[in-house]
C-alpha cells in the first residue's frame, strides 16, 4: 500500500469539467432507454416521468431554510445560505495547504491511497475531518432546489456554496423515500431504511428510519441525515450480509453488488470523520471495491461506526477548487442530487 498526500498534485487532479468529453447523464441514459420503451407503449410514461423529468418542491432551498430557522426561533431575521447561522459561519478564513485546511471551525488532511498494481490496482482517497462545531459540515442540494430528479455535478454544487471540500450526498431524488433533514430543516419524513444522523453536538450514529419522525430527530438535535446505506460496521468487524443488500429496486438502480467505485463516512469519535472515495471500473488505475472490502477500509482507518452512500459514477471528492479522485478512471464527473461541504 502506498500513500501520497496532495492531491492537488497527483496527475489525476483535474479542474472540473477541464479536459473532459461529454459523457451521458445517469438521467440521460434512463431518458434514452425509456424513450425507446415509450415507443413501444404508453405505460412507461410513468417510469419517464418517475426517473428522469424534473419535479420540483421548493425553488429557492437557502429561502426556505432562512424561514424555517426563523420560525423555528421566532425571529424573523434571515440567515443567509443555511438554515441556521451558526457559529460555524463566521470566523477567519481557512488555512489551505496542498493536501488540506484548518479554519476556525474545521481542520482535514486529504490522502490518496495505492494498493496492487496491473489490472489490481486499487485507488482511492481519505479525508479526515476534525470539526469544533459540527454544523460546519453542511449539505446541498442541486440548483438550490428540493425535489425529483434535479441534478447538478458535486463540483458545481460546491462552487456555489464557496465549498473548501465536498463529497457526492446520498442522491435523495432519485428516490422518493427516506427521512431526509439538512443544515436543521425537514425536506423528507418518510423513513424507509436504514440511516445515518448527524447531531448538532457533534455525535453521528446509524438509526432505523422507520422508528422514528423527523420532528423527534429535530428535537433531538439532529443537523443531518443521509439515507442510503448500508451500515458497513457492527460490533467492531464488518457487517454481516452487507454485499448482499439492495438500496434500491427502481428501474436502472438495482445493485451496488461487487467491485464498485464507492463513496463512504465514517466516524472517528465525537467531531472527527473520515470520508472515503474509491474509485473503480478502470483496469490499471482502480477495481473499485465490494461492500465488504469498503467496510474494512473503514476499519483498518479506525472508524468504529461507517456508512455507505451514492457510488457509481457519483462518487466525487471534491477539495480547493479541484477534483481529488478520477471517476469512473475518466475525470469525469456524473450529476447527483446533493453534497456533503465544508465552506471556506
Amino acid at each position: 500500500m502506498t500513500t501520497s498526500p496532495p492531491p492537488t498534485d497527483h496527475p489525476l487532479a483535474a479542474s472540473p469539467g477541464s479536459g473532459a468529453k461529454k459523457t451521458p447523464t445517469r438521467r440521460a441514459v434512463l431518458g434514452g432507454a425509456l424513450g425507446l420503451l415509450l415507443t413501444a407503449g404508453g405505460a412507461t410514461a410513468w417510469a419517464l416521468d418517475r426517473f428522469v423529468l424534473e419535479h420540483t418542491e421548493i425553488n429557492d432551498v437557502d429561502a426556505y431554510e432562512a424561514s424555517q430557522a426563523a420560525s423555528q426561533t421566532g425571529s424573523t431575521a434571515s440567515a443567509p445560505n443555511s438554515s441556521a447561522s451558526t457559529s460555524a459561519d463566521t470566523g477567519t478564513a481557512a488555512l489551505v495547504t496542498s493536501n488540506g485546511f484548518t479554519s476556525d471551525n474545521a481542520a482535514m488532511t486529504i490522502e490518496k491511497v495505492t494498493n496492487g498494481s496491473g489490472e489490481s490496482t486499487l485507488s482511492y482517497f481519505t479525508a479526515t475531518l476534525k470539526l469544533t462545531d459540527a454544523t460546519a459540515l453542511k449539505s446541498a442540494f442541486a440548483e438550490n432546489k428540493f425535489g425529483a430528479n434535479i441534478v447538478e455535478k458535486t463540483s458545481v454544487i460546491a462552487e456555489g456554496k464557496d465549498a473548501i471540500f465536498a463529497v457526492n450526498g446520498d442522491y435523495y431524488g432519485f428516490r422518493d423515500t427516506g427521512i431526509v433533514i439538512r443544515n436543521g430543516v425537514i425536506f423528507r419524513d418518510k423513513g424507509a431504511r436504514e440511516g445515518l444522523a448527524f447531531y448538532r453536538d457533534g455525535a453521528v450514529e446509524v438509526y432505523e428510519e422507520t422508528a422514528t419522525d423527523a420532528a423527534a430527530l429535530i428535537a433531538a438535535g439532529v443537523w443531518n441525515t443521509l439515507s442510503f446505506g448500508p451500515s458497513l460496521i457492527a460490533n467492531g468487524g464488518v457487517k454481516a450480509g452487507i454485499d448482499a443488500v439492495e438500496v434500491d429496486t427502481n428501474f436502472g438502480n438495482h445493485s451496488i453488488q461487487g467491485l464498485q467505485p464507492r463513496t463512504a463516512i465514517g466516524v472517528l469519535g465525537p467531531n472527527e470523520l473520515v470520508f472515503v472515495v474509491v474509485d473503480g471500473r478502470s483496469t490499471g488505475y482502480s477495481t473499485g471495491v465490494t461492500m465488504t472490502e469498503l467496510a474494512q477500509i473503514m476499519l483498518d482507518l479506525g472508524a468504529v461506526t461507517a456508512y455507505n452512500i451514492d457510488g457509481g459514477g457519483s462518487s466525487t471528492m471534491y477539495f480547493n477548487g479541484s477534483l481529488v479522485n478520477n471517476p469512473l478512471g475518466k475525470n469525469q464527473e456524473r450529476e447527483t442530487s446533493d453534497i456533503l461541504y465544508v465552506a471556506r
